[in-house]
């Protein structure tokens, strides 16, 4: 029997963090480059018009890219540290759940600050400024959709888990 404090549990947190790096990957590929709706301080002062500001932008988004890889790469090694400690099987649902979970808790993080506090930058600012507030709720429904969901994906999962090893 294995003693209650070092039984081996699905982690959490690596789904978490993989969810923040790709909500983050797909917030900076899709939203900024791909579809060019926004960059990291377009609505802060430097706007999307001159080489200048361009540059800036492209320097800040790239940043925002790094701690997304950051996250990524640290839910990845708290995985491999889990799964070369422990024998025990995980739903899938888990980890897609927590992903799910992370993907949202950045939508509404980066919604929250970026978009309503800090002002720095919208969702979609290629359309009239009066309909930015739209885009904007619509990104925050979309996390929240996906923290709620991931939850109840994490859960139904959880109970298909096995607790113990074989």
């Amino acid at each position: 029997m294995i003693r209650p404090e070092t039984k081996p549990r699905f982690p959490v947190s690596a789904g978490i963090l993989f969810g923040l790096g790709l909500g983050g990957f797909f917030d900076g590929i899709v939203l900024h480059q791909i579809l060019q709706w926004h960059h990291m301080v377009t609505s802060a002062g430097y706007p999307a018009n001159s080489v200048n500001n361009l540059e800036i932008n492209t320097l800040l988004d790239g940043l925002f890219h790094a701690s997304t890889y950051i996250f990524v790469v640290l839910g990845l090694m708290m995985l491999w540290r889990t799964a070369h400690r422990s024998h025990l099987w995980w739903s899938g649902k888990m980890l897609v759940g927590t992903v799910l979970m992370g993907f949202g808790i950045f939508n509404l993080v980066e919604g929250i600050i970026d978009h309503q506090i800090l002002g720095i930058h919208h969702v979609n600012e290629t359309v009239s400024r009066e309909q930015w507030i739209y885009w904007d709720i619509g990104f925050l429904s979309w996390g929240a959709a996906m923290l709620v969901g991931g939850w109840m994906l994490y859960t139904s999962g959880k109970k298909e888990s096995h607790d113990e090893p074989a």
